[in-house]
């Protein structure tokens, strides 16, 4: 499985990358707000970290190779996430993704069936059975991929992931633990590991 390609791209459309690695090109399937991103980057050398499915039917023989891209993991793994709830699937996903991940995730947490339902393709059945499988699973999306392009927060997505998971361990709720992990990164501090974040956490809580 393909999940991670690195190479320059050559072509933009709609919905697809061109994507000139070597003497090869790939064509990428991306969602909106990912073709939004990467429109300042033709010609410039890029990596995109990748689901790979199989289109098409496989009652006819015809199955196509298909590679969707993104600009970092955690994008990624929200992606494969909503690809999860009933009726959505890897088409379905592709067109509602017009928004960034960090704005869709609030909306799963919130219960924000009216705004989940303005995404193309995502009516209100279908955002109910998003919220319903997806609200317990979203505070870290929200938390991470904002924090992704904050130019203080120079910390790896995984150490934020991490340190979240070890603080829902600890007792903490989902809103505590983003809050304290906010509070941390404030800081403008860089973490080398998790023991090192945590301890900026309590240090900061026991300072209050």
């Amino acid at each position: 499985m393909i999940t991670k390609i690195t190479g320059t791209p050559v072509a933009l459309a709609a919905d697809t990358l061109t994507l000139a690695v070597g003497a090869f090109e790939y064509e990428i399937l991306i969602p909106e707000f990912a073709r939004r991103n990467l429109q300042d980057k033709i010609g410039h050398e890029v990596s995109l970290h990748t689901v790979e499915y199989m289109e098409g039917n496989p009652m006819q023989g015809r199955l196509i190779p298909r590679l969707v891209g993104f600009l970092n993991p955690i994008e990624r793994e929200f992606f494969d996430m909503f690809c999860e709830v009933d009726g959505v699937g890897v088409k379905k996903a592709l067109r509602a993704m017009v928004r960034p991940v960090q704005e869709v995730a609030a909306m799963i947490e919130e219960q924000d069936a009216k705004g989940l339902a303005t995404l193309p393709g995502i009516g209100p059945a279908t955002a109910e059975r998003v919220i319903a499988k997806l609200r317990r699973r979203v505070p870290k999306f929200a938390l991470l991929v904002a924090r992704d392009t904050a130019p203080v927060a120079d910390v790896e997505r995984d150490l934020l992931s991490e340190a979240y998971e070890v603080l829902r361990v600890l007792g903490h709720s989902e809103t505590e633990a983003r809050r304290l992990l906010d509070g941390a990164l404030d800081k403008k501090t860089k973490y080398k590991d998790v023991d090192s974040l945590l301890r900026a956490v309590y240090e900061k809580t026991h300072g209050e």
